[in-house]
C-alpha cells in the first residue's frame, strides 16, 4: 500500500527533528511538507530527500494548516498519512503500511505512540491514539483548544504498529510553546459551559486540582517513576504544563475585567 500512500508533515524550525522523520519515510514516493517560514536549517535538511515537496504557508491556527497541507498541495494518491516533524514511524509501522489492505467502510487508521525523551522510550504517556492515516477528501481538521482534530468521514480502525514521538528541540522552545497552547487552552475553557466540558477538562478548569494530579498519576498510576530522569523528566514537563494553564485561569480570575462581571 506504500504507493497509496503520502506522508504530510508541518514544520516550522524543526532541524533537530526533521531528518529522523524523513529517513523513516524512504519508500515515500512523494512527501509534502508545508513550512511556516522556518529560520533554522529545516529548508536545507528538506532539500536533500528527492521525493520531498516543500511549501510555505503563513501560521495562523493548526486546523487551517493542516486543512491547507492535505487539501491544497497536489496530493494525488488515496491515502493521505498526517505526521508532526516529531513522529518517527516504527520500523514495524512501515512493515505493517507496507501490507494494509483496508476494507471498503474504513476511511482512517489511529496509531499509539511512543514518546520518548531524547531517544529514551517511555513505558507510558498522557499522549492518545491520534488518526494519523487516512483516505484523501474524507477528512478536514478543527481547531480544538491549542490543537487541532482530524474529523473523519467513515469507519476508523487501528493500527499495530506504533510511532515515535521523539522531539529533540531545546527545551526554552518547548516552554514557550506551552506558554501559547496554555493561553489558547485557557481562553476555550472559560468560553465553554461547564456542561460540555469533559471530566478531564472540568478538572484543568478547577485551577487547583490538574498539576498536583498530573504529577502523581505520571509517576504512580503510569509508573513513569521506574523509567528513571527520562520518566521523571516528562512527568515534570506535563506537571509544569498544566500549571502554566491554572496560572493563564487564575490570572483571568484577579483580572479587573472578570472582578468586574462578578
Amino acid at each position: 500500500m506504500h504507493a497509496s500512500i503520502t506522508p504530510v508533515i508541518l514544520t516550522l524550525n524543526e532541524a533537530p527533528n526533521l531528518a529522523r522523520t524523513l529517513d523513516r519515510l524512504a519508500w515515500a514516493r512523494d512527501i509534502v511538507l508545508v513550512d511556516s517560514f522556518s529560520t533554522d536549517a529545516t529548508l536545507e535538511i528538506a532539500s536533500r530527500y528527492a521525493s520531498v515537496r516543500v511549501f510555505q504557508r503563513e501560521f495562523d491556527n493548526h486546523a487551517n494548516q493542516w486543512n491547507y497541507a492535505i487539501s491544497h498541495t497536489g496530493v494525488k494518491t488515496d491515502w493521505v498519512i498526517a505526521l508532526d516533524a516529531d513522529y518517527v514511524l516504527s520500523k514495524d509501522l512501515v512493515q505493517e503500511l507496507r501490507s494494509l489492505t483496508p476494507s471498503v467502510n474504513v476511511t482512517g487508521f489511529r496509531a499509539r505512540f511512543v514518546y520518548c525523551v531524547d531517544g529514551h522510550p517511555l513505558r507510558a504517556s498522557v499522549y492518545t491514539p491520534v488518526a494519523v492515516l487516512f483516505r484523501r477528501g474524507r477528512a478536514a481538521y478543527v481547531q480544538d483548544g491549542h490543537t487541532q482534530r482530524v474529523k473523519i468521514d467513515g469507519e476508523l480502525a487501528d493500527l499495530s504498529g506504533v510511532i515515535l514521538h521523539d522531539d529533540r528541540k531545546p527545551l526554552s522552545r518547548w516552554v514557550e510553546s506551552q506558554d501559547r497552547y496554555m493561553r489558547l487552552e485557557a481562553e476555550e475553557l472559560l468560553s465553554a459551559r461547564w456542561a460540555s466540558l469533559s471530566w478531564t477538562r472540568r478538572i484543568r478548569k478547577m485551577r487547583f486540582i490538574a498539576p498536583f494530579a498530573m504529577l502523581f498519576y505520571c509517576l504512580f498510576v503510569r509508573g513513569l517513576v521506574l523509567d528513571g530522569r527520562a520518566g521523571i523528566f516528562y512527568s515534570f514537563q506535563r506537571t509544569f504544563a498544566e500549571l502554566l494553564l491554572s496560572l493563564r485561569l487564575l490570572q483571568h480570575d484577579l483580572s479587573p475585567e472578570s472582578r468586574a462581571s462578578d
